[in-house]
């Protein structure tokens, strides 16, 4: 009997502790946190292409460094100054002459410019020029002389005397020459040279290039210039003074050689 209400008694306390319990569990509070939207972990940034940008995005702080005024930057330059660091220009060099299509050499300065014959229209404007033609240097040449031309060399080896002769606008020296060798009834002989485009003397009082030596001809002169191209090719003007000499060495006894080498 005792035993019995022993179990009873355990059975009530078990049931009133299982009771305790289940209240116990139903009235505690859930521990789980509550979210806040400050507490809600934000999401990526996404831009709206049409929102406007953040204000602190534009808007400048206060502190930004000024932009160097043009006048300071090292890239520009003041205008109508040169940097003193920048080189100086130098002149571009002017190309060397070269020679014509006739092989001429650029002349002097100040000296007449070759013509082309053809090119020239003679006018009726008449102009002086004075015109000479001597063989002086045979004299000193004498024994190189071939021996048939002895009688044709003048005692002082003047074929054609220093003569004031008119000539007309746009002639050229081996124009007057021509004229007055026919006019003084003198010979002369000529050859046109079309790779020089002028006329080149052979010969004048049937004295001809090489009658004596290798090295002898004739040249031409004017106004004590030794022009480095053919006779047809010289225009005159007024005053010229026109000098036709026989060299027995290739222009050194007479002073062209620099003319006759060209």
């Amino acid at each position: 009997m005792l035993k019995k209400s022993l179990i009873v008694c355990a059975a009530l306390i078990l049931a009133v502790a299982l009771c305790a319990c289940g209240q116990s569990a139903d009235e505690l509070p859930v521990d789980t946190p509550e979210i806040t939207a400050s507490e809600t972990p934000e999401a990526p940034l996404v831009m709206d292409p049409e929102a406007s940008p953040p204000e602190t995005s534009a808007e400048m702080p206060q502190d930004t460094p000024e932009a160097t005024p043009a006048s300071e930057s090292p890239s520009e330059t003041p205008s109508g100054t040169t940097p003193s660091s920048a080189p100086s220009e130098s002149p571009s060099a002017e190309p060397s002459p070269s020679p014509d299509k006739y092989g001429t050499e650029p002349v002097p300065a100040g000296k007449a410019e070759p013509v082309e014959p053809e090119a020239i229209a003679v006018g009726d404007t008449a102009f002086t020029c004075t015109l000479s033609v001597r063989c002086d240097t045979i004299l000193e040449n004498m024994d190189d002389l071939a021996p048939d031309k002895l009688e044709l060399v003048p005692e002082d080896g003047v074929i054609f005397a220093t003569t004031t002769v008119t000539f007309y606008e746009g002639e050229s020296v081996f124009n007057v020459l021509q004229r007055e060798m026919k006019r003084a009834k003198i010979h002369m002989e000529f050859v046109n040279t079309p790779i020089y485009n002028s006329a080149y003397i052979e010969g004048i009082n049937n004295l001809y290039e090489f009658d004596c030596g290798e090295l002898s001809g004739w040249m031409y002169n004017v106004n004590d210039w030794f022009p480095n191209y053919g006779c047809s090719r010289y225009q005159l003007k007024d005053g010229d003074v026109v000098e036709w000499v026989y060299t027995c060495d290739l222009g050194r006894d007479v002073g062209g050689f620099s003319a006759a080498g060209s």
